[in-house]
C-alpha cells in the first residue's frame, strides 16, 4: 500500500490548518510581488492556533505584524518592514 508523502497529507489539527491556509495566501504570487498580506481568523479556526501561528509567524526575523483595529492583522516583510 502506497502512502502520500507527509507534505501531501492532510492537515491534523488546528494549527496545521491555520498556518497551511496563511501559507497558501502568503506565497500568492501578488502577495510575493507587494509583500505585505491582511488576514482575518476564519469562524472555524480555533483562536488558539490563530494566535500561535500568528505569534511563531511574528518571530521570524524580518517579519513584522500589525495588529489591525478590526482583530486582522497586517504581515509584512523587506521593504514594508523597511517603511
Amino acid at each position: 500500500m502506497n502512502q502520500a508523502p507527509y507534505s501531501a497529507s492532510k492537515p491534523r489539527n488546528s494549527y496545521e490548518l491555520v498556518g497551511r491556509r496563511l501559507q497558501g495566501l502568503i506565497a500568492s504570487p501578488r502577495v510575493q510581488r507587494i509583500q505585505l498580506v491582511e488576514v482575518s481568523r476564519r469562524d472555524d479556526e480555533s483562536p488558539e492556533a490563530w494566535h500561535q501561528v500568528i505569534q511563531d509567524i511574528g518571530d521570524t526575523a524580518g517579519i513584522r505584524i500589525e495588529h489591525l483595529d478590526d482583530g486582522a492583522v497586517r504581515i509584512g516583510w523587506r521593504e514594508y518592514c523597511d517603511s
